[in-house]
């Protein structure tokens, strides 16, 4: 079991909050029949987003209605509840799956076994039970809203720092491995290029729920400490690095299969490949302190010399194609057409042949 964050356990407490203000409200102050409605509703609406328990509560009040007034209706007209329940429970999962209300349609039919549970269905039973739910409802998105309501920004700031610092981390240990590497050693690298992209739909799942958290959010103007989501062409760089990364290891695990057919490049090419990535390896180190903490002119200056001494090895990489055998020349290419990539992805947009990189230092903290 994993140790819950500090976001899990505030919206915890929230969400006991809510449930006991709601209890408060209508088994207190009410008199309710059946106050249990009004926590029940309230717990469920405390919700990831302010946005997400408004559109969650309109499904619930709908679901709890349609189960609590069927359920009083085939109660009605039959007169026996086990009969009432053959007739209401069969309409209300229907309803509740075939609905466009989510998980919210499990509501319509528990509602109506408990009503026809209790055996309260009459007319002052049912306009108290819509009552209390309501209450609930409405507690529940109060609670949330104006009690620290969630925003999601900083697990976008996380894991966008975290794609530069795992492109490191990959460049580092394919360097380091470079001159003696065999065909397990190459297939660690290709999945840890793989798993990337799994870095970038998290951070694509992240930034949908940072965007929704800014809708019809009460709490935005009195929390100084929200940062902003850094960029989305942020995201579009580091797709386009793990791209390279991607073609870069599948080249190495083919030179490092015995089935293939795609020499070992010679050691000079392998020495200078890996000085390459070593430098490329910080540069995106100094792109994860600069989204972390912001940038300065000395790491500008870092990162420069960096970028310009993987160029230098590039260039190295390409003296080694003079002479070099047929079978040589192609996977010595391939590594040649990967890295220069890599290095175009890696270059800011304002340096000649640079991608459209963004500057992570506008990126507010």
């Amino acid at each position: 079991m994993t140790r819950p964050d500090r976001y899990q356990v505030v919206q915890a407490l929230k969400a006991a909050g809510a449930a006991a203000l709601a209890w408060a409200l209508t088994g207190w102050w009410l008199k309710a029949p059946m106050a249990l409605m009004a926590p029940w509703a309230a717990v469920a609406l405390v919700q990831g987003t302010v946005y997400r328990s408004v559109r969650t509560a309109v499904q619930l009040v709908v679901m709890i209605a349609s189960g609590t007034l069927l359920a009083a209706g085939a109660a009605a007209l039959t007169g026996d509840t086990m009969l009432a329940m053959v007739i209401v429970l069969p309409v209300t999962v229907l309803l509740g799956t075939c609905a466009p209300v989510g998980e919210q349609g499990l509501y319509a039919p528990t509602t109506a076994l408990f009503v026809l549970a209790y055996g309260s269905y009459s007319p002052f039973a049912v306009g108290h039970r819509l009552l209390e739910t309501a209450v609930g409802a409405l507690v529940g998105i109060g609670v949330n809203a104006l009690v620290l309501p969630p925003v999601h920004s900083v697990q976008v700031h996380r894991l966008a720092c975290a794609l530069p610092r795992a492109c490191a981390d990959l460049l580092r240990d394919m360097a380091e491995g470079t001159d003696d590497y065999d065909e397990a050693r190459a297939t660690g690298w290709y999945e840890g290029a793989l798993a990337l992209y799994r870095a970038l739909a998290e951070l694509r799942t992240a930034r949908g729920w940072a965007s929704e958290s800014l809708r019809l959010n009460p709490g935005l103007r009195f929390r100084r400490g929200v940062r902003p989501a850094p960029p989305e062409t942020w995201d579009s760089v580091w797709t386009r690095v793990s791209d390279r990364l991607l073609t870069l290891t599948l080249t190495l695990l083919e030179t490092a299969s015995d089935r293939r057919r795609l020499p070992r490049p010679p050691a000079r090419a392998l020495s200078g490949l890996g000085v390459l990535l070593t430098a490329a390896a910080e540069v995106c180190d100094i792109d994860r302190t600069v989204m972390e903490r912001g940038g300065d002119g000395e790491l500008e200056r870092q990162r420069g010399e960096h970028l310009a001494r993987a160029y230098e090895a590039h260039t190295d990489l390409h003296a080694t194609l003079s002479g070099a055998e047929p079978g040589v020349t192609a996977s010595v290419g391939s590594l040649l057409a990967d890295t220069q990539a890599l290095l175009d992805d890696l270059t800011p947009a304002d340096e000649p042949g640079g991608a459209d990189e963004p500057d992570p230092k506008r990126v507010s903290r």
